[in-house]
């Protein structure tokens, strides 16, 4: 078995019509997430808008799902700032979080010493199990693979990889190198399938909202070995890949108009993204209407 499991979903954040954060939409979010098809929650990273989120807010948000749930939730506790990153996770312990999401340091554009401290520091403040969340295009760095592999051997609560590279042979090279036991999840929805044959366990993904149990199907025939029923579910999920982001709507704006549509009360997005551009949801029901998924509703 995974730490986290090996479908985790990046929980989109519910909000009032006010722009308030709604706990109880994001209890029974999360707890409709988890019999629908997902081993984990992430909670408060990007695709829950974790930046427009106050301190207070993330706080409230990891203690409140972690105990309503059953599954492993992993807080999203990292940001720019090395303090104030430590500080999150430290806070986030207490919480009753499974583990922590710590992204690349964005914007800052560190050097590979700058970023190896700066991870090393946030897993030095608790003893949860630390996922690296890699991806460059958000961040302007890469994570060299001399770093994450030293890591890996070197600080034993750096448990894993959230890997949005978007180089298979690298993550390859990363699965042959790394200690025993480091986790690599997919962070490209689209890439989960050739990660897997490269040695992912998972994916950490956005289309899990609505098609977890696809996705739980596609990675368990290929761990069985049923590349080709893996390769059918994958060509069935393809229009959920192209759905959950674009230039006109980025993630996580097609992903909470997709929740809306199967009746979750999630909200808009906060600023910057602003509200879903018109006709989303009725993409996001085609969509639907393609994978036969159709609720229930949080209320059925």
């Amino acid at each position: 078995m995974t730490r986290f499991g090996a479908v985790v979903t990046a929980m989109v954040t519910p909000f009032g019509n006010d722009g308030s954060l709604d706990l109880d939409a994001a209890v029974a979010l999360a707890r409709w997430l988890a019999d629908h098809g997902s081993d984990g929650l992430v909670v408060a990273g990007t695709t829950g808008e974790g930046p427009v989120l106050s301190d207070d807010e993330k706080l409230q948000l990891w203690r409140t799902v972690a105990g309503a749930v059953t599954i492993p939730v992993v807080a999203g506790t990292g940001s720019n700032d090395t303090a104030h990153s430590v500080e999150l996770t430290r806070r986030a312990a207490a919480c009753g979080v499974a583990g922590a999401l710590v992204v690349t340091p964005y914007y800052n554009r560190p050097s590979q010493a700058g970023i190896e401290g700066h991870f090393r520091a946030v897993a030095a403040a608790s003893d949860l199990p630390i996922l690296i969340y890699d991806i460059p295009v958000r961040t302007g760095r890469k994570v060299s693979h001399e770093v994450l592999v030293r890591m890996s051997r070197e600080v034993p609560t750096i448990v894993g990889v959230k890997d949005a590279s978007g180089d298979p042979t690298g993550s390859a090279r990363l699965v042959a190198e790394a200690s025993d036991g480091f986790e690599l999840y997919s962070g490209d929805d689209g890439l989960t399938l050739p990660l897997l044959s490269v040695g992912a366990i998972g994916v950490i993904g956005v289309a899990t909202h609505w098609a977890g149990p696809h996705v739980a199907e596609m990675v368990a025939a290929h761990a069985k070995g049923d590349v080709v029923h893996a390769r059918e579910v994958n060509a069935l999920l393809l229009p959920s890949y192209a759905f959950e982001t674009s230039e006109v709507a980025p993630n996580p704006v097609p992903a909470k108009a997709m929740m809306r549509a199967l009746g979750h009360p999630v909200g808009q997005c906060r600023p910057p993204h602003g509200p879903a551009p018109a006709g989303l949801e009725d993409d996001a029901r085609e969509v639907l209407a393609g994978l036969q998924v159709s609720g229930p509703r949080p209320d059925g």
